[in-house]
């Protein structure tokens, strides 16, 4: 696959790396180093995690990037990387359906060919999760927006009720038909990695399901026995980045050493992957 392929081929060839029991696994990135240092690692895709990716540009994650800062990197990650891109579009960067629908139309003018849209909401007083009903409303606009434009958009709808602790698995369940009803062609769950959950999760949901993975999940292997079709590290690497960046910053200014930096990239290999001269 090359840049120059369709996007809809592309985004063939995305939902087609949707296999239960041989997962797509996704190190999320959220700039485009870090994009090309996971293809270079061989993964089938790049997914951008909204989190990182707000960090990246100084802003908090949850609603607080605006759709033009935000995709304009998906467009840059998107160019950089020959593999399918997906985009962790938050809650659509819109307030209304008409919006969302805008939303998706600048992600696909991104290159983007797949999605991740979540169910949270972040406005001070409102209740953790979007009303089953309107969210549905905005599956489906994003599904009509995509199909408008003539691409097969992966749409991996975001349930937070084991994130937010707002339900179980039975409302997990209730909102995952609605959703897939609506358009949705996946459903992501994060914060659920129990495996007896996960395994009720796998046989309760029509279609692909993602599960969020980092320190204290289950292996990837464990989670593939179980049937999963996709799993995300999330914010779990860009937070173990910026760690880094603390540790060695207060060691440096501390002790006067330089330990933490011990195992990093080699400048020449970094610099020929991202395609830069070799000079310093």
């Amino acid at each position: 696959m090359t840049k120059q392929t369709s996007l809809r081929d592309r985004a063939l060839a995305f939902h087609a790396l949707h296999v239960p029991g041989r997962p797509l696994v996704l190190p999320n990135a959220w700039d485009t180093a870090s994009a090309r240092i996971v293809e270079n690692a061989g993964a089938a895709a790049v997914a951008t995690t909204s989190a990182g990716l707000a960090w990246g540009l100084g802003a908090a994650d949850g609603d607080q990037v605006d759709r033009e800062r935000a995709l304009g990197v998906v467009a840059e990650i998107a160019a950089s990387v020959d593999v399918p891109v997906s985009a962790d579009v938050e809650s659509g960067y819109a307030a209304d359906p008409e919006g969302v629908a805008e939303t998706i139309r600048a992600v696909l003018a991104a290159g983007a060919v797949g999605v991740n849209i979540e169910d949270a909401l972040y406005e001070q007083g409102a209740g953790p999760l979007r009303d089953v009903a309107e969210q549905a409303e905005r599956i489906a606009a994003v599904r009509a927006a995509a199909d408008a434009g003539g691409v097969p958009l992966f749409v991996n709808a975001r349930i937070d009720t084991f994130l937010r602790g707002a339900g179980g698995l039975d409302l997990t369940l209730e909102r995952a038909a609605a959703f897939r009803a609506a358009g949705a062609d996946g459903i992501f769950v994060p914060g659920a990695v129990d495996p007896g959950t996960v395994k009720e999760l796998v046989d309760g949901v029509d279609g692909p399901l993602n599960i969020m993975v980092g320190p204290g999940a289950p292996p990837v292997a464990e989670l593939a026995a179980l049937g999963v079709a996709r799993l995300s590290a999330g914010a779990s690497i860009p937070m173990a980045v910026h760690a880094l960046v603390r540790r060695a910053t207060r060691e440096l200014l501390g002790a006067g050493t330089y330990e933490s930096l011990a195992d990093g990239f080699d400048y020449g290999e970094l610099n020929a992957l991202l395609g830069g001269p070799l000079r310093r």
